[in-house]
């Protein structure tokens, strides 16, 4: 398969939803919306017209209760959903991506894993021996960014796919 470059959705500015390209999603590019808690989220949710109905008032408290990046089962569960109301878990996910609220990202070779923005994005180192994530604030991975930048002429982002080698006790058991 060739890739050409920027799917149809990316070619008349930033995306408002999840592309395919080469059989690969492209992170949506809605900047980050701050917020604090749940009220503001479903404000502005309210305020794009958008209906808060009881499966995305759960999606929403799942996502504040998780304590990391969470794929859509999951927050089925933690939102004590029925499994047939996972088509609903992702479109309100779909629906919270686009406003700016949630990303998504690719940690490994599982699912999708969502997480909450309301701080600022966030990147991620991962360990391709235990698995382990680290969660960064953008600005740490800042030097290899530019470095990356100044040798290739390529601004990278780990929002959506993370470093990935091994952490410092993979690294020290292996020797």
């Amino acid at each position: 398969m060739q890739v050409t470059g920027k799917s149809e959705l990316f070619a008349s500015g930033p995306a408002t939803a999840s592309a395919i390209v080469g059989g690969v999603t492209e992170p949506v590019q809605t900047p980050p919306l701050r917020f604090e808690g749940k009220d503001e989220v479903f404000a502005a949710l309210r305020a794009e017209g958008f209906r808060v109905s009881t499966p995305c008032r759960r999606v929403v408290e799942a996502l504040f209760a998780a304590d990391d990046p969470a794929s859509a089962q999951r927050i089925a569960a933690a939102a004590e959903l029925p499994e047939a109301d996972l088509s609903s878990v992702y479109r309100n996910l779909e629906r919270l991506e686009k406003l700016g609220v949630v990303r998504h990202v690719h940690l490994g070779h599982g699912p999708s894993l969502y997480m909450l923005v309301g701080t600022g994005e966030r990147e991620f180192l991962l360990c391709e021996r235990c698995g382990r994530a680290r969660s960064l604030d953008p600005a740490e991975l800042d030097p290899v960014r530019d470095e990356i930048e100044r040798r290739f002429g390529h601004r990278a982002r780990f929002s959506h796919f993370p470093i990935v080698g091994l952490c410092a006790e993979c690294a020290a058991a292996e020797q």
